[in-house]
């Protein structure tokens, strides 16, 4: 097997610093292109003609966290994005134009603690979008029209009714609506006149898989998820005259997961699946030929993007597990993809590995579908993407948990790779996209059943030579993080070390603090985690609550945390840091004191990356790059344990007495 030193060690700058484009869409009028990039180092939307890039300009000017989150509407030159301040996910909606100043973006939801949420973006009604805004009451969303010239905003409905979310047709028509029951459930409404009726019934077990999608323009369809009566969730077409279902597409390995729908009359030209990779399968013949050619890119998978309203040039990106992002122009009427540019070209030829889909068993007969990344030093290059030798690895835990990991580029497990572990990631049970019996299966298993599956994952690649006992460190963010921390409180001998990032540590006061606009979802957490409002229920918690088992840690672990995250507040992880401190247990904690749930600010996320692979280098083995300047420009501070990261004393000095300055 080849040395670890053989293989080129990647900066973190380019893994994790701007990428130079991404976010790439065509205007629904095909006169523009945008993507956002780099303005004074922070992201921000740019937009040039699309027959001439090089025309390229910023019509932002955020000098903060950047621009993640923008869209195209039907108004021409105009588009809107959601921005939040610190992290704190009160997200508002601006509006920008393509000929305006930067400096000119206009806050649409100018109201104290709104979290805007966009209902329906028609071309239709192109000077107007429907937006819900929660400044009436914190817990639910009233729906407006706003206009996109005034931005004066139209009372569309008041929300007194609870409702969680609405379905509007193509001219801004509530049509439908999901109202949660007490049980968990969701009643689904539909309007008869200037009321809402209940029609239909969505139990407990099915709330998350089963919702309608969207309605064609002519509002004679709806397109519906449904997971009733069945294991996976399968795309129905509903009539909206008689209410007769016609089964699109399923599948009893997975869950319906994408969609192509055309970009006028909304009609699902095609299906996706992702079970151990995504299969697309054709509804419509007109666009047969034109998704075989997307798929001649290459072994990874493309994606439609954005598409002109006329439908004849579509933006495509295209990426592999070991080829990031790459966005093409496809000219339909020519049959022709034209390479616009890749996203992050610091990587172009840099040695990236290859993403292995695997099946592993759990104790109990579960299937766990997971990804293997190993060094490009240990790759055999064998099917089973097994190294030559044993190495040391992270098992990297997804966050949700209501989530899933997926086939494709990941700069996480691309960084850990060539610092020289496996990654290894998988769908413990609790994920979703294999159907509801599997999510299901999670249910009051924080901690136990759910944590079983990532133990006996380790058990897996110990057993078939990807690792070694005692060689194992855990990793993830939110749901992953919590992970982390029950992987070494509950299990304490199987880790060697553990990297919690936003995890929450204690589920009682997870639970006591959700933010007000997750009302109507909170059944669902009470079921699935814990109930707070029962004697039993709290009993559950406070025992699958890592903080409660604090004093059985005995490996080391990095803790890091955005102070102004709404989902697990910074008290999660003061709570067992102080906990730890109390019983003289070592641990490295780091905070940043302008994010949130996750970093999103560059300089942050290279602060964290640099501090997280010296933690790794320590105790598991693998190489790091020198902390260097990478904590420049970040907020991140060390209340304590920075003496357990080689070089972090030192590089924190600098740090710290430029935040002074």
């Amino acid at each position: 097997m080849a040395s670890l030193d053989d293989t080129a060690l990647i900066p973190r700058d380019a893994l994790f610093g701007n990428p130079e484009r991404a976010l790439v869409q065509l205007s629904p009028d095909g006169r523009y292109l945008s993507w956002v990039a780099p303005l004074d180092g922070v992201l921000n939307v740019w937009v040039a003609p699309a027959d001439d890039l090089s025309a390229a300009r910023a019509v932002t000017a955020d000098t903060a966290r950047g621009v993640r989150m923008y869209f195209w509407t039907y108004r021409p030159g105009v588009l809107l994005y959601l921005q939040d301040t610190g992290g704190d996910e009160d997200f508002h909606l601006y509006l920008v134009q393509v000929e305006g100043a930067p400096e000119q973006a206009r806050d649409l939801t100018a109201y104290e603690h709104t979290t805007a949420q966009v209902v329906g973006v028609s071309h239709r009604r192109p000077d107007e979008v429907l937006v819900g805004m929660n400044d009436r009451d914190a817990q639910w969303h009233d729906l407006y029209r706003v206009d996109l010239a005034s931005g004066e905003r139209t009372l569309v409905e008041e929300n007194a009714g609870q409702i969680a979310g609405y379905l509007a047709d193509a001219d801004y028509q509530p049509r439908m609506a999901l109202r949660a029951r007490p049980d968990g459930g969701m009643d689904v409404l539909s309007r008869a006149g200037q009321e809402w009726e209940t029609t239909d019934l969505i139990p407990f077990e099915d709330v998350m898989s089963t919702a309608p999608l969207s309605l064609t323009e002519d509002g004679s369809t709806l397109y519906l998820l449904d997971s009733r009566g069945r294991n996976t969730t399968g795309l129905y077409a509903v009539s909206t005259a008689d209410g007769e279902r016609t089964l699109v597409h399923e599948d009893d390995s997975a869950d319906v997961a994408d969609l192509l729908t055309h970009p006028r009359t909304g009609r699902v030209e095609a299906v996706a699946v992702t079970y151990l990779r995504r299969e697309w399968e054709v509804v419509d013949e007109a666009v047969r030929d034109d998704l075989a050619r997307l798929a001649d890119l290459g072994p990874g998978e493309a994606e439609v993007t954005s598409r002109t309203l006329d439908d004849r040039h579509w933006l495509v990106s295209y990426s592999a597990a070991e080829e990031p992002l790459a966005y093409y122009r496809y000219d339909r009427d020519a049959a022709e993809l034209t390479l616009l540019f890749h996203g992050r070209p610091a990587l172009d030829g840099a040695p990236l590995v290859p993403m292995t889909p695997v099946e592993i068993p759990s104790r109990d007969g579960r299937t766990l579908v997971s990804y293997l990344s190993v060094p490009a030093h240990a790759a055999t290059g064998a099917a089973d993407g097994l190294p030559a030798e044993p190495v040391p690895m992270v098992l990297l835990v997804h966050g949700g948990p209501w989530a899933r990991d997926s086939y494709g580029y990941d700069g996480w497990a691309q960084w850990l790779t060539n610092r020289g572990y496996a990654v290894l990631q998988v769908n413990f049970r609790g994920s979703t996209g294999f159907g509801k019996d599997f999510t299901g299966a999670g249910d009051g298993q924080w901690g136990l059943s759910m944590h079983d599956d990532l133990v006996d994952a380790v058990e897996w690649a110990v057993a078939r030579g990807v690792t070694l006992p005692g060689a194992v460190g855990i990793m993830g963010g939110s749901y992953g993080g919590y992970a982390t921390l029950a992987g070494l409180t509950f299990t304490p001998e199987t880790f060697a070390c553990g990297v919690d990032i936003v995890g929450p540590s204690n589920l009682e006061t997870l639970l006591a603090t959700v933010p007000p606009y997750w009302a109507a979802m909170f059944e669902q957490l009470a079921r699935r985690v814990g109930d707070p409002r029962t004697e039993e229920g709290r009993a559950q918690l406070v025992q699958a609550s890592p903080l409660t088992h604090a004093d059985k840690i005995v490996r080391p672990l990095l803790i890091a945390q955005g102070a102004n995250d709404p989902r697990v507040k910074q008290a999660e992880s003061d709570q067992i840091v102080g906990a730890m401190t109390d019983k003289g247990i070592p641990v490295t904690y780091v905070l940043f004191p302008d994010e949130g749930h996750g970093f999103a600010r560059p300089e942050n996320n290279k602060a964290f990356t640099a501090v997280a692979e010296g933690f790794l280098a320590e105790h598991l083995g693998g190489r790091a790059e020198p902390i260097g300047d990478d904590l420049t420009g970040s907020s991140l501070t060390v209340p304590t344990g920075a003496d357990g990261v080689r070089g972090l004393p030192e590089a924190l000095a600098g740090h710290e007495a430029v935040l002074r300055a």
